[in-house]
């Protein structure tokens, strides 16, 4: 009798769940779909599974969303492709309901199950289907159609697309604002899929009257559309109908078109090519670097290394540094640090004589502006600008200007500067370092903040594996051991930190002379966390000493830890104990 009732066991589970209160309890059993059709068969869960989750009309978007997910990769549980079709109906019904996030992702799971279907299937069933959500009466049933269209078309008859260009012709001139921004949005996937004839004709009259549209977020939309189309027409009908529109909307009156227009600007100079570039589209970049909205400078500035990539020198020198200038001591600080994440990227594009000439004041102002972040985005890129004018120039105009920001107020600068420290070191080149740096590497081991601290300890083993052992004998190896007894116990626990980093790349001969025997001392600290830490230390130090090393100095300073009245402290030695057994 169980043997009979099992199958039904699943199906009864997840309706009661589905019924529950709880949501959490509803959830659950919407992600274990899968696991429930597994154990029906694919036939019951063409007949009963689906039929039961298109009826289910539960009002929590939360178990909307997890069911359009779960449905986008159900075709292997219904009996694969060829019935693919049965899972239409409950995508279609979540395609209409209000929230927006659980109609998108009814449409992406659309688009995948529509993408593995057979043809005669997509123009007897998806067809059919795109074409009631886009006359459907509520808005969002036309704003989900809208994004359905690139799987519908390929497969359908001449008349049947005729008909499916004529419907999104008509869904871009929707009354609901709503629906006209989903058509702008997905032009450009649906103008992929159509013929090229009609592509110039229709696709680009849908796409002027996009770009006339009253309601700037529908025209914004239809910026990126200029990109999408640009690189489906031919250079001259790319010319003739993208180029107009572009340098139009660079002077459109809403900001967020203009926003729009310089974060797209330089795709869209891909698509139009190098010439209508330099007579049209950098008058359109200068006009967006110097716009009245600070939303839009930034953008545009967040370009310009991208921009001047595409550019001869002497166009960037003549039209795009004048603009940088006035950018670099510009009101907003995040119109500043949006150049200073890309500006030093231009001085492989300029070259040496003129960065150095042009750019190199710039960096000095960006190097001391008053907003952190600023700096910080400066400091990042120094090495673009190293591989162009040099290290002699760079070490002259650059590095006292980080030598200040190495002590600088704000902890996030300072922990910059200290990740760059090995790159700058590989640059300058040992002398150099000891000269101006060397003191700067051992005061960030007593700096205030933890995470400071922490950087300059990883920082010193990085040196010492960059200028070899010999050099970190010299000039780390007794600066940390010397501070090892400083008055301020958080301040030794970076010490022990340095030792546990320095030691393999030290190796044995030196960790068991040098670096051990301070270990040792400390293990008599009247701190615990010191002396927990002491035995973490020990341990790790066991792979890298000898073993003889380890029995006569290790293992007893462990065995007297290991009786510490202390809990943690016993722990972490009786560890090291056990791994030196091992």
């Amino acid at each position: 009798m169980s043997m009979v009732e099992e199958p039904l066991y699943p199906i009864a589970v997840l309706i009661d769940e589905l019924k529950n209160d709880d949501i959490q309890l509803r959830l659950n059993s919407i992600r274990r779909l899968s696991t429930i059709a597994r154990a029906l068969g694919e036939e019951r869960t063409r007949k009963e599974l689906i039929p039961f989750l298109s009826e289910n009309n539960d009002d929590d978007d939360e178990v909307l969303l997890a069911m359009a997910e779960e449905l986008g990769v159900f075709i292997p549980y219904v009996g694969g492709v060829e019935h693919a079709r049965v899972l239409l109906p409950p995508l279609e019904t979540l395609c209409t309901v209000e929230e927006t996030c659980v109609r998108d992702k009814a449409v992406n799971s659309l688009c995948k199950i529509g993408s593995q279907m057979r043809e005669n299937d997509l123009v007897d069933w998806f067809v059919p289907l795109v074409k009631r959500l886009a006359s459907g009466e509520w808005f969002t049933t036309r704003v989900s159609a809208c994004g359905l269209f690139h799987i519908a078309y390929p497969s359908a008859s001449e008349m049947l697309k005729t008909e499916l260009r004529s419907i999104y012709g008509q869904l871009c001139q929707d009354d609901m604002p709503m629906v006209r921004r989903s058509a702008a949005s997905n032009l450009g996937k649906f103008a992929a899929t159509v013929e090229y004839a009609h592509l110039k004709s229709e696709i680009m009259q849908i796409f002027d009257n996009l770009t006339h549209d009253d309601q700037d977020t529908v025209r914004l939309l239809a910026v990126e559309g200029c990109a999408a189309l640009g690189k489906l027409l031919e250079p001259q009908d790319c010319i003739a109908h993208i180029l107009p529109v572009i340098v139009s909307f660079s002077q459109d009156k809403s900001w967020r078109v203009r926003y729009m227009v310089a974060n797209q600007l330089y795709e869209l100079c891909e698509a139009v090519g190098p010439e209508p570039t330099r007579t049209d589209l950098v008058p359109a970049y200068v006009r967006l670097l110097r716009d009245n909205e600070a939303e839009v400078r930034i953008a545009a500035a967040g370009k310009v290394t991208k921009f001047s990539q595409i550019l001869s020198p002497e166009l960037v020198t003549q039209h795009i540094l004048p603009s940088v200038k006035e950018l670099s001591s510009d009101s907003s600080q995040h119109v500043r640090s949006a150049l200073a994440s890309v500006i030093m990227g231009m001085a492989p594009v300029l070259g040496k004589d003129a960065t150095i000439e042009q750019l190199l004041p710039i960096f000095l102002s960006l190097l001391k502006d008053e907003f952190p972040d600023v700096r910080l985005n400066i400091i990042s890129k120094l090495d673009q600008v190293n591989q162009v004018i040099g290290i002699d120039l760079l070490s002259q105009s650059l590095l006292p200007a980080i030598v200040e920001l190495a002590e600088d107020r704000h902890w996030r600068v300072r922990l910059a500067i200290i990740e760059y420290i090995p790159l700058l070191a590989s640059q300058l080149g040992v002398g150099f370092f000891d000269d101006k740096l060397g003191a700067l590497c051992m005061q960030w081991l007593q700096d205030k903040v933890y995470s400071i601290r922490d950087a300059a300890a990883n920082n010193l083993k990085r040196l010492a594996e960059e200028f070899g052992r010999d050099w970190a004998m010299e000039h780390i190896i007794p600066q940390v051991l010397e501070m090892a007894t400083t008055s301020h116990y958080l301040y030794r626990m970076t010490i022990l930190r340095s030792i546990s980093l320095l030691a393999p790349v030290m190796g044995s001969e030196i960790t068991s002379t040098k670096l051990l025997p301070v270990v040792v001392n400390a293990s008599k600290d009247r701190v615990a966390n010191i002396k927990f830490n002491v035995a973490k230390v020990l341990q790790s130090f066991v792979p890298i000493v000898d073993k003889s090393v380890v029995e006569a100095t290790i293992r007893p300073c462990l065995v007297e830890l290991s009786e510490d009245p202390d809990v943690d402290v016993r722990y972490f030695a009786t560890q090291g104990l056990q791994s030196i057994n091992h």
